[in-house]
């Protein structure tokens, strides 16, 4: 068997396993302690177990990941979802599907003291569900708002998916945290539009809420100054070289311990569930990571990227095209894969392709945008049936709605993705205008 039908023949056993429901971790690792001891030998396969999993998971900066994992842990039981609702809530409420975009506003918001998708739809779903049932919203606006909301989660710095980019392809984590915040704020905008159409061509499925007065809109806008601040100081205080991305994560980590304590009234069982939360969702993570790392192994021995790629460079395509044909694989993935194990499992392959094209830009601007730009795409994935995870999230929330309903509710939203799609790859400087600006 030459290498390339070897690693093909490791992809199509890859989907197998997941499509019985084993587990993406255990489905990666297996095929690629499998593949690479059939290919390389086993006793080079010990070796590289032994080495390579402890220099892996030895790395100093890969500590940024459970300390971003436990400020969102904290952040929830601050309550700090609610805040945020509410004042989204009192300045949107009262318009047709007011409340739906008001979840969206919260899941950007909540979202950048997260990092994580499935956290910020569960969280923000509890929050919002009852209140957008109370004014007898659709089931498919109200499903599909807060699914397509929760996405941002992975988009709005910090978010731990780019500080996965970052240490792979060796770039920034500021830069990346700072490249993403145009596209977040467009994204979010973008599915405000959304539920604006939607609800105009049915009324009924979002009615306008009461309007709140000045004084109660200012007032609910003093329960969101503690977590603007500590989103500013934990992007601020990284990109000016206050201290490091990891510094950085236990500073919002600590700042969030202080208002889960005062504002939250957490108490010693709630550190415990915040710690074990953090834990069983860092062990996942890294589990992932170990995963795609040993699948990623196995391919390079069967040299499956370099032929890959040197296929791409003989085909004379433009670089375009070849970003074209990497963000369309990324969407069907995407129906079938969870965002972070496709990302962990796609990276290495493309990135050292798209760093040797030429975009009329640097080395370091062209792996920033095609970070973000990988990013957006994967999250789109949280979305698109038959895998869309948010959406079995918020649908679990809420049971009285149909699953079809929910994935019908997520369309718009997609829409509005595929757009905003093409509008970052049209024009690189809406993720990279902040970058420069503030280099």
């Amino acid at each position: 068997m030459t290498g390339i039908a070897a690693g093909l023949t490791g992809f199509a056993v890859l989907l197998a396993l997941m499509a019985i429901r084993i587990p993406i971790a255990v489905a990666m690792l297996t095929t690629g302690i499998v593949g690479y001891g059939l290919v390389s030998g086993w006793m080079p396969l010990l070796a590289f177990l032994k080495t390579n999993t402890y220099y892996q998971f030895s790395t100093y900066s890969l500590s940024v990941i459970p300390l971003f994992v436990l400020m969102g842990e904290f952040a929830t039981h601050a309550g700090m979802s609610r805040a945020l609702y509410r004042a989204a809530a009192a300045f949107m409420g009262h318009l047709r599907g007011g409340l739906a975009m008001a979840s969206i506003g919260g899941c950007a918001a909540f979202g950048a003291i997260c990092g994580s998708s499935l956290a910020t739809a569960a969280t923000m779903g509890q929050v919002a569900l009852p209140e957008m049932r109370r004014y007898n919203y659709s089931g498919a606006l109200a499903t599909g708002s807060l699914a397509a909301g929760g996405t941002l989660g992975i988009l709005i710095p910090p978010s731990v998916i780019l500080v996965l980019y970052a240490l792979m392809a060796e770039q920034s984590i500021a830069k990346m945290f700072v490249a993403a915040m145009v596209p977040g704020v467009i994204a979010a905008l973008g599915y405000m539009l959304a539920v604006a159409i939607f609800v105009r061509r049915r009324p009924e499925a979002g009615p306008a809420g009461p309007r709140a007065s000045w004084p109660e809109r200012l007032e609910s806008l003093k329960e969101t100054w503690s977590i603007i601040l500590i989103f500013g100081v934990v992007i601020v205080g990284m990109y000016r070289g206050w201290f490091t991305p990891t510094e950085g994560a236990a500073v919002g980590a600590f700042g969030a311990f202080v208002l889960a304590v005062v504002k939250g009234g957490m108490r010693l069982r709630g550190v415990v569930q915040c710690i074990l939360g953090t834990a069983r969702t860092s062990g996942m993570i890294f589990l992932i990571m170990l995963g795609a790392e040993m699948f990623n192994a196995f391919l390079s021995a069967t040299q499956t990227p370099m032929l890959a790629s040197q296929m791409i460079v003989d085909a004379g395509l433009s670089p375009l095209m070849v970003l074209a044909a990497i963000l369309l694989l990324y969407l069907a993935m995407g129906c079938v894969m969870d965002s972070m194990s496709m990302l962990l499992l796609t990276i290495p392959i493309f990135y050292p392709i798209i760093a040797g094209l030429d975009f009329g830009m640097g080395r370091e601007d062209t792996l920033i945008w095609f970070g973000i730009l990988a990013v957006v795409v994967v999250e789109v994935g949280l979305i698109t049936p038959p895998v869309g995870m948010n959406v079995f999230v918020i649908n679990g929330l809420a049971r009285d709605v149909p699953m079809w309903d929910s994935f019908r509710g997520v369309m718009p939203f997609l829409i509005s993705d595929l757009l905003r799609i093409v509008l970052l790859v049209a024009f690189p400087g809406i993720t990279l205008g902040l970058v420069r600006a503030l280099g």
